[in-house]
């Protein structure tokens, strides 16, 4: 098993040096260029709920992501903050919801994490945050050969 932890100020800007350092660290998995993009598109996703919906948009808050894989490429992705969490995780996880409407976001980040993952979990409460798991199964180039 492999693992690494990164923690940030939830600064927007702070997303891209989250989701670059995850793919680096995933590197000798020899992901495909979907299975790249995949994990690209869950970590933006995860990183800027959080900042966006957990922090409220504050830059003060502390995101973590945790990042591991086991010899089988089996590959957990962690995402917390200690945010304002989320009162009704069914409602949240309903395409095209959001709760940011004035901020035009679309309301689709659960619906695209859970679709690129093998499995998908989001443990919150109000008050004291939300942890996003997500599992996905890495097959690489070679198996695409």
């Amino acid at each position: 098993m492999n693992r690494m932890k990164l923690s940030f100020c939830s600064h927007l800007e702070n997303e891209a040096f989250a989701r670059t350092s995850v793919i680096a660290f995933l590197m000798p998995l020899s992901m495909s260029v979907e299975e790249v993009m995949e994990i690209k598109t869950i970590m933006a996703e995860a990183i800027v709920n959080a900042m966006i919906h957990g922090y409220e948009g504050r830059e003060d808050g502390e995101v973590i992501v945790s990042v591991s894989y086991d010899e089988q490429k089996i590959v957990t992705i962690i995402v917390e903050d200690q945010g304002c969490g989320i009162p009704d995780i069914d409602l949240a996880m309903q395409p095209l919801y959001t709760s940011k409407a004035h901020l035009e976001r679309s309301g689709m980040g659960m619906s695209i994490m859970s679709a690129f993952a093998d499995e998908f979990y989001v443990n919150s409460k109000v008050d004291c945050g939300t942890t996003v798991t997500i599992i996905k199964q890495i097959h690489g180039i070679e198996d695409q050969q």
